[in-house]
């Protein structure tokens, strides 16, 4: 035999063993998944996505490359939405309810004043997220979205110029909602007086007494240094944040069996993990600064009364969303 001919006989081999190994799944190559979050790792969506990512590769025993673009490098929560839902860019992230309301009418309710009595009532809904299942259902029926946990736990209270601490001081207060119908709605219920005014304009619209207060998580009003004009904040705990974690449904069905077990999984305890992280950080920004005298802190005696006229409203909410199933089944965790 020719040494040209062995030559070309041995290089024949050689890439056939090559392409055997290359095939091989020692040698397969790693799967990765991208997240995204409009925060770096001191907010809770970032935490909430870490731990996931960790409950991952536990779950699954094998290599996961979790690559999480942080700090709006990907865009802001309504373009992940979009991104997972054409399977593209983003596989994973945590989104607010009001991003998925084009696809789905009851994902609004998650966003509702006065949804939850209080924390625990909160913490027991979303433990297991089956009361909101029929949500979950639709997100992923009409955006090919999944919602694999719910994370959030900021609590949303007064943030006013003056002590708000009964149905007396709250009646028509002057306060800043955000602009969606159903917040002005509510704060009319409870005898208020709102006013929809952009977010970075409420320091200066309190400090020149166009309105008295604002109402917010203790991180969103502490960024915003709201309580230098408006020290004076009522835990009227009108709202629990939920902030579902969510997957792409188009990329959930290209990994293998296994991996999908896993992502599933470890989306409850990423998600259990962002509410326990949360709930301490909100709690912290209020110890501290009540400590350092830059706020006083005031129980709402009759937050009773709150629950009672919001009712009305929140069932008319969830009837015109088609979520009145779901907030009965809400209501009647104990």
């Amino acid at each position: 035999m020719s040494g040209k001919v062995g030559g070309m006989i041995l290089a024949l081999v050689l890439c056939l063993g090559l392409a055997i190994v290359a095939g091989s799944p020692a040698v397969a190559q790693t799967i990765t998944l991208r997240g995204a979050s409009q925060f770096d790792d001191n907010h809770s969506y970032n935490q909430t996505m870490l731990r996931f990512a960790e409950a991952v590769q536990k779950y699954y025993g094998k290599p996961v490359n979790f690559v999480l673009h942080r700090n709006r490098e990907l865009g802001l929560e309504k373009d992940y939405f979009s991104y997972m839902s054409q399977g593209i860019s983003v596989d994973y992230a945590v989104v607010a309810p009001s991003h998925m309301a084009t696809f789905s009418k009851a994902a609004t309710l998650m966003d509702m004043p006065f949804l939850f009595r209080d924390i625990d009532h909160w913490n027991k809904v979303l433990s297991t997220g089956e009361t909101l299942r029929p949500i979950a259902d639709e997100v992923l029926k009409k955006a090919d979205v999944m919602l694999i946990g719910y994370a959030g736990g900021g609590v949303r209270n007064i943030v006013a110029n003056k002590p708000i601490r009964n149905m007396a001081e709250l009646k028509g207060l002057n306060i800043r909602v955000m602009g969606a119908p159903i917040q002005t709605r509510m704060f009319q219920a409870i005898t208020a007086a709102p006013t929809v005014i952009a977010y970075d304009e409420v320091y200066n619209a309190i400090q020149t007494n166009v309105i008295q207060a604002g109402e917010n998580e203790a991180p969103g009003w502490f960024q915003m240094k709201w309580h230098e004009v408006a020290p004076d904040i009522s835990l009227t705990q009108h709202a629990i944040t939920i902030r579902p974690l969510c997957f792409s449904g188009k990329t959930f069905r290209k990994l293998p069996k296994d991996l999908q077990d896993a992502i599933i999984k470890a989306g409850n305890d990423g998600a259990a993990w962002g509410r326990e992280w949360e709930r301490r950080e909100d709690d912290k920004i209020l110890e501290r600064l009540k400590a350092e005298g830059k706020i006083k802190v005031y129980p709402f005696a009759d937050r009773a009364k709150l629950l009672e006229l919001a009712a009305p409203v929140k069932e008319a909410f969830a009837k015109e969303s088609e979520a009145d199933k779901v907030l009965a089944a809400i209501n009647a965790v104990k």
